[in-house]
C-alpha cells in the first residue's frame, strides 16, 4: 500500500485522477493539491466527489511542497513547463513521479520540445532518466523508471492504431495521415472561446491545423515503431461531446493486403495488451464502447483494392487518454498487476 499525491488535483485530468485512485486496491491515502483552490477542499469544487473520499482522502489542497513530502508516488497534472521543479525533488528524495504534460514526453530531445513547447530544460539530469510512459511500446523501461512522461492523449489512440502495421514494415512511411476527433475535456477546464458551449455546441471544426503540438510525438512513436522516419499529417477536431477520441489513421501499404491478413498480424501484437481490444474484423471502434474505461479499442479496414490501411482507435481521452494511463504506469513503477484500479467495464451510453 502506498501513499500518492496529486499536484493540480481540479483541473480535469488531476480529478479523474481522484476518482480512479480512490478505486485503486493499492493506494491507502491520497494528497491532494491546487494553487488556485489551495486551503478549499476538493468536495466543493466536485459535489460528485461528496461522501466518497472515505479515509483515503480528507479533501483538503495543500500546497505541492506537501504533496511530494507525504507522497510516494506523485502525479503532476499541471501545464507544461511547471513539472519539472517537482520531478527533480522527487528524484532527490527518492519517491518516483508521474507528469501528465508534455514536460517529459520527448525525453532527452530537448531542441524538439523547445520548438514546440518554446521552453527550455531546467533539469536535464531528470530527463536524462525519465521514460517515455506508453506501456505498449516501454513496459520495461517504465517498470524502472523514477520520472515517466505520460502520452498526449491524441498520440495514444494514434500510435495505437498503427504500431503493428509500422513494426512489421507493412505499410509506406512517406505520408501517414491522422485524421482524429477529441470531446471537448481535451482543451482543459479553464475556459476559451473554442470550448465555451456556444461555439462548441452544436459544431464540428479543425483546429491547429498543420502546428499542434502532438504531432511531433506522433511522428516520434511511429518512427520509433518503424525502425525508419515517418512523415505524418495530423489534423485534430473538436467534437460537441465531453470525452473520447477517435482516430481514423490512413497507411498506404506496401503491397496490396486483405484485411484478415492484417488482423492476423495486429491479434499477435496486441494479444498480450491488457488494454488494447482489436475489434473482429468488420466491426468498427467507436468512443461509445470505451466511455470511461482504459481500453482502446482498433478497428481494421482495407479500401483502395487493397492498398490502403485504414485502421481507426477509440480511447476514452480523460482515461486511456491521460489519467488511466497514469495510473497504469503507477501499476509498472510500483510493482501492482497492471490492471490494478483501472479494469472498469466501459459505459456503453
Amino acid at each position: 500500500m502506498i501513499t500518492v499525491g496529486i499536484i493540480g488535483a481540479t483541473g480535469y485530468v488531476g480529478v479523474e485522477l481522484v476518482r480512479l485512485l480512490l478505486a485503486h486496491p493499492d493506494v491507502s491515502k491520497i494528497v491532494v493539491s491546487s494553487v488556485s483552490f489551495e486551503g478549499q477542499n476538493i468536495v466543493d469544487i466536485y459535489p460528485n466527489l461528496r461522501g466518497m473520499l472515505g479515509a483515503k482522502c480528507d479533501g483538503v489542497l495543500v500546497d505541492a511542497d506537501s504533496v511530494v513530502a507525504a507522497s510516494e508516488v506523485v502525479f503532476t497534472a499541471l501545464p507544461h513547463g511547471v513539472a519539472e521543479k517537482y520531478a527533480a525533488a522527487c528524484v532527490e528524495q527518492g519517491k518516483k513521479l508521474i507528469d501528465l504534460s508534455a514536460d517529459f514526453r520527448f525525453d532527452e530531445d530537448e531542441a524538439t520540445f523547445k520548438e514546440w513547447y518554446k521552453k527550455d530544460y531546467e533539469f536535464p539530469a531528470v530527463h536524462a532518466e525519465s521514460v517515455y510512459g506508453l506501456p505498449e511500446l516501454n513496459r520495461e523501461r517504465i517498470k524502472k523508471a523514477r520520472v515517466v512522461g505520460n502520452p498526449g492523449c491524441y498520440v495514444t489512440a494514434a500510435t495505437l492504431a498503427l504500431i503493428p502495421a509500422l513494426e512489421k514494415g507493412l505499410v509506406r512511411t512517406d505520408c501517414v495521415i491522422v485524421d482524429a476527433k477529441s470531446g471537448i475535456t481535451g482543451t482543459g477546464r479553464n475556459p476559451t472561446q473554442t470550448n465555451n458551449f456556444s461555439e462548441a455546441g452544436e459544431s464540428f471544426m479543425p483546429y491547429n491545423v498543420g502546428k499542434h503540438r502532438h504531432q511531433p510525438e506522433i511522428a516520434r512513436n511511429m518512427t520509433k515503431a518503424a525502425g525508419k522516419d515517418v512523415n505524418v499529417v495530423f489534423t485534430p477536431h473538436l467534437l460537441p461531446m465531453s470525452r473520447g477520441i477517435i482516430a481514423t489513421v490512413y497507411a498506404p501499404l506496401e503491397r496490396p493486403s486483405t484485411v484478415e491478413e492484417l488482423h492476423a498480424v495486429y491479434a499477435a501484437r496486441y494479444a498480450n495488451e491488457p488494454f488494447v481490444r482489436l475489434l473482429p474484423v468488420g466491426s468498427t471502434a467507436t468512443t461509445r464502447n470505451v466511455r470511461g474505461s482504459n481500453y482502446c479499442d482498433v478497428s481494421l479496414h482495407v479500401v483502395n483494392g487493397g492498398k490502403t490501411l485504414v485502421a481507426v482507435s477509440a480511447i476514452d481521452n480523460m482515461v486511456k487518454g491521460a489519467a488511466g494511463q497514469a495510473v497504469q504506469n503507477m501499476n509498472l513503477v510500483s510493482g501492482f498487476a497492471e490492471k490494478a484500479g483501472i479494469d472498469h467495464i466501459p459505459a456503453a451510453f
